[in-house]
């Protein structure tokens, strides 16, 4: 297994990985238009994220996607882990944690002080997967509003 980052001819393995991360999830369904061109987006332009992939053989078997923005308490870059999901043949093997820890240290190597991500509220194994790489709860909650 190694990590790379993602390109372009990627896309198509990058949204069926999404629909599996996408099935999993409360408040999303996949639209692959919509995945398509959110992707594209972020490969075309390093500034606003960086999404990595970790790759057995030819096969792309995980992917986290870092978004870019900056913190005014912190006056510095911060990330949010927007998706990160393993295919679910690849799972158990240490891959999701080999790629999450990947991640961080390229989101330090970017400049950024802190990494923040949402999981479903009722999904207690990712929460403590999350956990177990240093993650905690925040005292704050997201709110959304759909423009």
């Amino acid at each position: 297994m190694y990590i790379r980052p993602a390109l372009p001819a990627d896309i198509p393995a990058l949204c069926a990985l999404l629909d599996q991360l996408f099935a999993q999830e409360a408040e999303f369904t996949p639209e692959r238009a919509a995945q398509q061109r959110g992707l594209a987006a972020i490969i075309d332009d390093p500034a606003v994220g960086a999404i990595l992939l970790a790759v057995e053989g030819e096969r792309i078997v995980a992917m986290v996607n870092l978004l870019y923005t900056i913190s005014t308490a912190l006056g510095a870059r911060v990330a949010l882990l927007e998706d990160m999901v393993v295919d679910a043949g690849a799972r158990g093997a240490g891959l999701g944690s080999a790629l999450l820890e990947y991640a961080i240290g390229h989101a330090r190597d970017s400049g950024c002080r802190r990494i923040t991500l949402l999981t479903d509220g009722d999904n207690a194994a990712a929460q403590r997967f999350y956990q177990r790489h240093g993650f905690g709860p925040s005292p704050m909650i997201p709110l959304r509003r759909a423009l």
